[in-house]
């Protein structure tokens, strides 16, 4: 029998000798490679926790003390020791297990977060309430990776936590040198140079050596090891940073060696303070597929093969391919564009544009906020910036991009990868929020191309733009190579038309063929339907006006959220134009939708063509004395 097999709860690994740990690491590490090559999940980054999720169930006593994980993807190993073993062949499936921590699943997930840089200020917040209730004897446990530590809201909590030497708060500054690629930035120099510098190494084996034989609970073992090091770091890294801003410091440890693990976990928990422990881990540790995957160390798969790490499936083109291409085009033809990743270089497409104009290409780690005020110092001096982000990330710099670049009228073009129902990765990453909040802000074009034909002409027409925010929003789903238009209505292009047309439907970008098939439906119920694309969703369109002003009824479909979606920014600039078609609004519910499929989510929020054909057909049975065809349309009549 294995010894995983033996461990369902944390108390299940306490109680295991120093011996078996090393057996407990292998059999986790093997269980991930079998189970997340069949589900696909962050595998890499799991790989790298493995010692020191095992440690850290052995030194702190979950739920009662809160492990926080930032991010949340490397959260897996924590899920396996606390109980959810034989779950994990459900991972990221629709009512099984969550990719990262969830409430709903257990005790010991106490922040369902999914969004980088966010952990340290959860924890503050949690170990001032434990002290303001003086439970003193409980622990706050935040484990931050160093690419999360490129984030200014990190350093907002670290200014906070440091103001108060009694805060139960430990920080586990989980440094592998990449976030998705290599971290970028001052703090990764930084670590970067505490890791590399060989008399660092040597010392460390002096203090390994007499801390071993020695007791390490409390203050005093504490003191004694931060004297060590204090001067230790001012030999090899004069400008220490977390000592010069006030915070106790362990480390670099071995994050792969358990007995290191516990033992430097053991002293930041006495100390009784806030502690900062650098553990240095290997992203993919272990699995040679992944340490050869020098792009991301398999960050995030799909289903592969277990021994050989090759994806099962034939990868299918993408739009984030098509923008790749064609940005690289166009950098080609204009010296003045410029490229900016928040650390996602190679998942928002822009590693082409990097290898042709490495200087004209800039990752400012995980710092949407920063890459959006940048953008708009860059356009400021005489370039067009391109910021690629996911659709989710977007959200955090919303400030940024209303006051720093459409306030001042900075040319601007923001691509934004995954937008709409992205499914798998859960509540957090469904791109549905961008157009809610982006219609609001005055002057800013936004298009959500339908085909690659269009994503192409839609780049150029964006990076054209001088003196406003563009934005182009798309799919994580594969490219469609083109939809044509039978004709155009002004700026909108008609997908489909009856001549006796009372249903309009305006459908764009990963929903146009949606409006195609609506159509088609409508149109064996003897229902003529008008489907346009307005392409630039905003601003609206007067033509568009002028085409919901000759029909019966207006539908909109689009891949994003129904309130504040396009659709209801129609409804609102037709009524200021006094035309009064009704009109009904197809978008994304607005709810936290829970992990599962793209199309079993669409399903449940009914955005489907049968229930979009369904409620047109309910309409026009509802609002006409003689409905289309013989006998009129039979509502029931619409197949699920």
């Amino acid at each position: 029998m294995r010894l995983l097999d033996q461990i369902d709860s944390p108390q299940d690994v306490r109680a295991l000798d120093a011996a078996q740990l090393g057996q407990l690491a292998d059999e986790v590490r093997s269980f991930l490679i079998r189970q997340v090559s069949r589900t696909g999940g962050h595998l890499g980054p799991n790989l790298g926790v493995v010692e020191l999720s095992i440690a850290l169930h052995r030194v702190f006593d979950s739920p009662r003390d809160p492990i926080i994980f930032d991010t949340g993807h490397q959260s897996y190993v924590h899920k396996i020791l606390t109980g959810r073993r034989d779950d994990f062949g459900t991972l990221r499936q629709q009512g099984g297990l969550s990719g990262y921590p969830s409430r709903a699943e257990s005790e010991h997930d106490w922040v369902e977060n999914s969004h980088a840089s966010v952990s340290l200020s959860w924890a503050e917040g949690m170990a001032r309430g434990l002290q303001l209730r003086g439970e003193t004897d409980r622990s706050v446990v935040a484990v931050v990776g160093d690419g999360a530590l490129t984030g200014g809201m990190a350093w907002e909590a670290i200014n906070n936590i440091v103001v108060d030497q009694d805060l139960p708060l430990i920080i586990i500054a989980n440094d592998n040198g990449r976030s998705y690629t290599p971290t970028v930035g001052g703090m990764a120099h930084h670590l970067s140079a505490l890791r590399t510098d060989r008399r660092y190494e040597k010392t460390l084996d002096v203090i390994k050596r007499s801390v071993t034989g020695a007791p390490f609970f409390g203050k005093q073992m504490y003191e004694w090891l931060h004297g060590l090091k204090i001067g230790l770091k001012d030999v090899l890294a004069p400008q220490g940073l977390f000592g010069d801003l006030g915070l106790k410091y362990v480390g670099p440890i071995d994050g792969h060696n358990i007995a290191d693990l516990e033992r430097a976990l053991q002293q930041a928990k006495g100390f009784g303070g806030p502690v900062i422990v650098h553990v240095l881990t290997e992203k993919g540790h272990g699995y040679d597929p992944a340490l050869a995957h020098e792009q991301d160390r398999f960050h995030s798969i799909g289903q592969i093969d277990e021994i050989t790490g090759e994806p099962l499936k034939n990868a299918k083109r993408t739009w984030t391919d098509a923008f790749s291409e064609e940005l690289l085009a166009i950098g080609r033809e204009r010296g003045d564009v410029v490229a900016i990743t928040a650390a996602m270089l190679h998942p928002t497409g822009l590693q082409r544009f990097a290898e042709a104009f490495p200087e004209r290409t800039i990752d400012v780690g995980i710092a949407e906020q920063h890459a959006t005020t940048s953008a708009a110092g860059l356009a400021t001096a005489g370039l067009h910036p391109v910021v690629a982000i996911y659709s989710t990330f977007l959200n955090r710099a919303f400030d940024q991009l209303l006051m720093d670049v459409a306030l001042h009228h900075c040319g601007v073009t923001f691509v934004l990868d995954r937008a709409g129902v992205t499914g798998s990765d859960g509540a957090s990453h469904n791109g549905m929020w961008d157009l809610s909040l982006l219609q609001i802000v005055p002057g800013l074009r936004l298009a959500a191309p339908r085909d690659e034909v269009r994503l192409r002409r839609c780049l150029r027409e964006a990076v054209a733009v001088n003196d406003a925010p563009t934005v182009l929003r798309y799919s994580k789903e594969p490219i469609v190579a083109e939809i044509p238009a039978i004709e155009q209505i002004g700026t909108l292009d008609v997908l489909a038309r009856a001549e006796d047309a009372k249903v309009l439907v305006v459908a764009y970008g990963q929903f146009a063929g949606m409006g195609i098939e609506v159509a088609e439906r409508l149109g064996q119920q003897g229902i003529g339907v008008t489907v346009v694309d307005p392409v630039w969703a905003l601003p609206i369109s007067d033509d568009l006006v002028d085409l919901a002003r000759n029909h019966d009824l207006v539908l909109t479909l689009e891949d994003s959220g129904e309130v504040g979606g396009m659709g209801s920014h129609l409804s609102q600039y037709l009524r200021k134009h006094e035309v009064w078609t009704p009109l009904r609004e197809f978008g994304i519910a607005q709810e936290f939708l829970a992990h599962a499929s793209r199309a079993q989510v669409l399903e449940q929020v009914g955005l489907t063509p049968q229930e979009i054909a369904r409620y047109a057909v309910e309409f026009v049975a509802r609002t006409t004395d003689h409905a289309p065809g013989p006998s009129g349309p039979d509502p029931h009549s619409i197949s699920r």
